[in-house]
């Protein structure tokens, strides 16, 4: 059996990590866990976004759903009246499109936002439904005319959410279709 002898000149062998390498190893792997919390704060961000978004365009919906059968103007009075007429004092009386002009439906207000049904939907702070309706040139839509001139009405519905932190309310959506007579 041979003996074994170590060479003093000759380095020992390692075994384990040196110091510099354990703190390489540690600023590696700490990068890559905050890479991941960076990735999950803007997935929820942008999940937040989403809903937000979501639900906007439900509330434009809804509006345009309500208005989708109404005629332009009131069949008794026709234009002579532009938004609701002295007698429509609440929503449910509105049975024309331009009866909904400068119309605001909000949860801060306490008449809204709205369904289709007409019916305020129970849980839903910080949202608003703003509605504007206007006669418009039948050859060119983006022309705004004198109110009852035309066959031609434009709805826009604008969506905004102010949330508990917010200063002001933010346009989240709009939507806006041509109904014509």
């Amino acid at each position: 059996m041979r003996h074994r002898y170590r060479d003093p000149n000759r380095p020992a062998l390692r075994r384990g990590f040196t110091l510099i390498e354990s703190a390489l190893a540690t600023v590696i792997i700490g990068t890559g866990v905050l890479a991941m919390v960076a990735a999950q704060q803007t997935f929820h961000r942008q999940n937040e976004w989403a809903q937000r978004s979501a639900n906007a365009m439900r509330l434009a919906g809804e509006i345009r759903e309500l208005t989708l059968n109404m005629p332009p103007h009131d069949p008794v009075t026709g234009v002579e009246f532009w938004g609701p007429e002295p007698n429509e004092i609440l929503v449910d009386d509105w049975d024309d499109i331009d009866d909904f002009d400068a119309a605001v439906f909000s949860f801060d207000l306490g008449n809204g936002p709205i369904t289709a049904m007409r019916s305020p939907f129970e849980a839903m702070p910080g949202w608003a439904q703003r509605i504007f309706v206007s006669n418009v040139d039948p050859f060119d839509i983006g022309v705004t005319v004198p109110q009852g001139t035309s066959e031609m009405i434009r709805v826009e519905v604008i969506v905004e959410y102010q949330g508990p932190t917010d200063l002001e309310p933010a346009e989240i959506t709009r939507l806006v279709w041509i109904q014509p007579r």
